[in-house]
């Protein structure tokens, strides 16, 4: 295949990925025939199913992720972009992690979620290829900054913090025991979800959209956990841990190059 030719495919690959994803999350907001995720396979990944599902609300985040993927569809399609060097890059990955969160939300409606963390695992991998392969390089306007590093490290972000909550429901669902119990096992995987924003605060030179998911998914679990299924140690770990990304994000921004920096 020619360059042009690869260029077209890869156009519309994304063009379409991104309308597969848009219309498996219709089904799975429980329209044309699906199930809500929160209830499907049995209320696995409901607000109150385990220690770290984030409250409804936080979900909403989604909403504004697939918003950006249709925009970023759009613009990646457009011929100024055909031959765009970072697309080049990450569209294909782009595409890939589309299909994996339309298959992710398969898996969950058919109730297999010990599958589903298969999926959003070789999501989340998918995700953080993009993001390294988007540093390579700055975008080269505002709009690309947004479209294509906004929306892929919020994507990023919030699957970090949906990869803790996925695989929580899966090994409650197997009745999985390690020793330590639900609540302290709760703690350390927010702890562990705050090392991994700020790690991509400190890899992102100051970048803001994926750490910003990570503490709304944090915050979110936070306030879940004043509720069903209560828990004080793990609100006040998930309070702490959105406060240290927020404190590594601010730091990177500060120490990062003159030169501008995208989202």
């Amino acid at each position: 295949m020619t360059a042009r030719s690869t260029d077209y495919s890869r156009q519309i690959s994304v063009g379409v990925s991104a309308v597969v994803a848009v219309a498996a999350a219709v089904i799975g907001s429980g329209a044309w025939g699906g199930t809500p995720i929160s209830e499907a396979a049995g209320g696995a990944l409901a607000a109150d199913a385990t220690y770290v599902a984030p409250g409804g609300t936080a979900f909403v985040i989604w909403s504004l992720l697939y918003a950006g993927f249709l925009a970023l569809a759009v613009w990646q399609i457009l011929p100024a972009q055909r031959e765009n060097p970072r697309l080049r890059a990450t569209g294909w990955l782009i595409a890939l992690s589309l299909l994996l969160n339309a298959a992710w939300i398969a898996t969950v409606q058919v109730g297999w979620v010990t599958v589903s963390v298969a999926v959003i695992v070789a999501l989340l991998v998918t995700l953080a290829a993009v993001f390294i392969r988007c540093l390579q390089s700055r975008p080269t306007d505002a709009t690309e900054a947004v479209v294509l590093d906004g929306v892929m490290g919020l994507y990023l972000g919030w699957i970090v913090v949906a990869t803790v909550a996925n695989t929580a429901a899966a090994l409650k669902q197997a009745t999985a025991d390690f020793g330590l119990g639900a609540q302290p096992w709760a703690v350390i995987v927010v702890v562990g979800a705050a090392v991994v924003g700020a790690a991509l605060s400190v890899i992102g030179r100051g970048r803001f959209a994926a750490p910003a998911a990570i503490v709304w998914g944090l915050a979110w679990i936070a306030i879940a956990r004043l509720d069903a299924p209560q828990s004080t140690a793990v609100a006040v770990a998930a309070a702490a841990a959105a406060l240290l990304v927020v404190s590594a994000a601010v730091a990177a921004r500060i120490r990062r190059p003159s030169t501008p920096t995208p989202a």
